[in-house]
């Protein structure tokens, strides 16, 4: 299981990552509409996300009534690059798990009350993985509309084949 997952993270990780490098100094405080997130905060909240591994594969839950306030974004793509770099390479090292550790449950929890519990493994995926790749998706649109390059993500884009 750990070394399927591992194969899995690193590879959308890396394609994150390529995102990420392509993020422009000048357009951090951009949004394609007043209810979304700035390229910037977007970027950032992908940097940060890696961390919830370490909930995720230690503890027994997570309660969200205990959650820090949402970070300051990054205020340049180098930094949003390092806090990426960094929060990957601390994920990635907490992944040594055996199958058995992998399936032990893990709970979200709300004020103490369980929302919902699964296996640390589909929890990782969920929170760390998917969340990953929902907030891609979100900025390869954000690049997009500001004429940025796409880079290959699953196969080639309108921008390189």
């Amino acid at each position: 299981m750990k070394d399927a997952l591992l194969a899995e993270y690193d590879h959308e990780m890396g394609t994150t990552r390529r995102l990420l490098d392509r993020l422009p100094d000048d357009k951090l405080a951009w949004k394609p509409h007043e209810k979304s997130m700035a390229l910037g905060a977007l970027a950032s909240h992908l940097g940060n996300i890696p961390n919830w591994a370490g909930t995720i594969l230690h503890d027994p839950s997570y309660d969200l009534a205990a959650a820090p306030p949402n970070q300051t974004p990054k205020a340049s793509r180098a930094e949003i690059l390092a806090f990426f770099d960094e929060s990957t390479k601390k994920a990635r090292a907490l992944m040594d798990k055996s199958d058995v550790e992998y399936m032990e449950p893990w709970s979200l929890k709300r004020g103490g009350q369980a929302m919902f519990s699964m296996p640390r493994v589909a929890a990782f995926r969920s929170f760390v993985l998917n969340h990953t790749i929902h907030h891609r998706g979100q900025l390869s649109v954000y690049l997009r509309l500001n004429d940025i390059p796409v880079p290959p993500i699953y196969g080639p884009t309108a921008d390189e084949g």
